[in-house]
This record gives structure tokens, sequence and C-alpha cells, in this order.
């Protein structure tokens, strides 16, 4: 079996490193949550509903809830 070699520099520099099985990467990307794009009026909408939403925390007009059920 031959082995590999990884400099403590480069995994210091990377905050880690995590090595997988191929057959365990694989599935790994199966249930990644897919990333979507947005353009036009689609991510402007969405842009000013984030801004909304970190604006209310900051000033403290949310409230955290446990469940669902907790919601008036």
């Amino acid at each position: 079996m031959s082995g590999v070699t990884i400099q403590k520099s480069k995994i210091r520099a990377e905050k880690g490193m995590v090595v997988l099985p191929i057959e365990e990467y694989k599935k790994l990307l199966l249930r990644a949550v897919p990333t979507f794009y947005l353009s036009g009026k689609a991510a402007e909408r969405i842009d000013r509903l984030v801004k909304d939403g970190f604006t209310d925390l900051k000033r403290g007009k949310v409230k955290r809830i446990k469940s669902l059920a907790d919601l008036d």
C-alpha cells in the first residue's frame, strides 16, 4: 500500500483536511443542498427580505421559537 504525504503547513493554511472513501464522498454529494442563483426582480426581492430580517433581528423585533407550535 502506498502512502500520502500532506504538509502540516498546507493543513493549517486550509484549516483542516478531510479524507473520505469515494463511496462516502458520492453519498455526501447526493445529500448536499443545491445552490440556486436568482437574478432580476426575484433576486432583489429575496435580498430585501434578508436585509429586512437582519434589521428586525438587530432591533429585537424577532421572536425566537423552539417549535412551529409556539407561533401565535
